[in-house]
């Protein structure tokens, strides 16, 4: 079956007009690939009947991520047609680190379409590739987040943000039709994703699967685990840890329970000789020092409980440490100016959660780690 880590495709052919491309969408069950998996349709259907600006999103500020990046150097094309499909009333520009622009570049070269692309490049920052943060940068401000509150769809100047893997799945449905993009996945979460498996793997990449597949596939399929696995990260740094069984599937009603979700696709295999709560008050640590500086969640809120984790990570134990993490994670929790806090918070959480006996040997001096080693 083609896939977006198949052949390179030619720039598509066959012309849709805004109808058919909402047809399209509808009918296939398409997600957004960036995270937040909302339906491409409803997305259209926000933006319907108005000239829109549509940015192509490559900005993969999650680090623990690569396919955005392999899409922009290896199928750009997939990418462009999705992206006029979307932009044939409006606008249309290509949102990425200055690193990847000359691959899309050099396709944009090679085609003539009807709508200009205009390329930007996106700084290095994880909050930089959130919507409003990409809207601004593209208008030439700061890629900060804007208030949540504000839906991008309904601006004066209504602006839709998407996926560089979203648009290159819209570009495959345009050639291939719904039934063919249905034929992978499950009903409620149809067609693939691509994954970015790494950690303790034999062979860390990107791979392309569908939705609903066995986590031990996505594992074996990087190569397989190096060795004994304490659990994985699925999500990326906004995700959830969750048990290392080879049959959980990955699809958002299994991962439901553990406060995860496939996410961008981000998959980070933990070996049983690390420290689970070392390893997420690195990231907590990293979240903490990217913040966009708006709001109190962010400036205050992140960097105290990434520092509350540090210490019970070091066993620095002091009295009421572990109620405290959970005091400030609810705290946090849905009053920052973007959804920052919130991904910070529930990455925390899940980590309290998935290495509770962890969490109960730093609090006697000890580490289940170390002595598996």
């Amino acid at each position: 079956m083609t896939s977006l880590l198949g052949t390179p495709a030619e720039p598509i052919s066959s012309t849709f007009d805004s109808a058919q491309v909402f047809g399209l969408a509808r009918d296939s069950g398409l997600t957004g690939r960036g995270g937040a998996g909302f339906p491409l349709w409803r997305k259209l259907a926000a933006v319907a009947g108005r000239p829109a600006v549509v940015i192509a999103n490559g900005a993969e500020g999650e680090p623990a991520s690569a396919k955005d990046r392999f899409l922009m150097a290896y199928q750009p094309h997939l990418i462009l047609d999705g992206l006029q499909l979307l932009a044939r009333e409006g606008k249309a520009f290509l949102y990425a680190p200055a690193a990847s622009l000359p691959s899309v570049a050099a396709a944009l070269a090679q085609r003539r379409d009807a709508v200009p692309v205009r390329l930007t490049a996106a700084p290095d920052a994880f909050v930089a590739g959130e919507a409003s943060a990409v809207a601004s940068a593209v208008a030439g401000r700061a890629a900060v987040p804007a208030d949540k509150l504000v839906r991008l769809a309904a601006s004066a100047v209504p602006t839709l943000v998407q996926n560089v893997e979203t648009l290159a799945h819209l570009a495959l449905i345009a050639r291939y039709g719904p039934g063919w993009f249905r034929a992978r996945g499950t009903a409620d979460e149809p067609g693939t994703f691509l994954a970015t498996v790494s950690g303790a793997v034999v062979a860390p990449g990107v791979v392309e699967a569908g939705y609903g597949v066995p986590l031990g596939e996505l594992l074996a399929a990087a190569g397989g685990a190096a060795g004994p696995l304490s659990a994985v990260l699925v999500g990326g740094y906004h995700g959830g840890w969750v048990p290392a069984d080879p049959s959980l599937p990955v699809s958002s009603a299994a991962l439901a329970a553990f406060g995860a979700a496939p996410g961008a696709g981000v998959v980070v295999a933990l070996a049983a000789s690390a420290c689970g709560l070392r390893e997420t008050a690195r990231i907590a640590g990293y979240l903490a020092g990217q913040v966009a500086g708006q709001c109190g969640p962010c400036v205050n809120g992140l960097p105290r409980l990434a520092g509350t984790l540090r210490d019970l990570a070091n066993h620095r134990i002091w009295p009421g440490m572990t109620a405290e993490v959970d005091r400030m994670r609810r705290l946090v929790a849905g009053r920052g100016a973007c959804k920052h806090p919130d991904g910070t918070a529930r990455l925390i959480g899940s980590a309290m959660r998935m290495f509770a006996a962890d969490v109960d040997a730093h609090l006697h001096g000890r580490c289940l780690a170390e002595a598996a080693r």
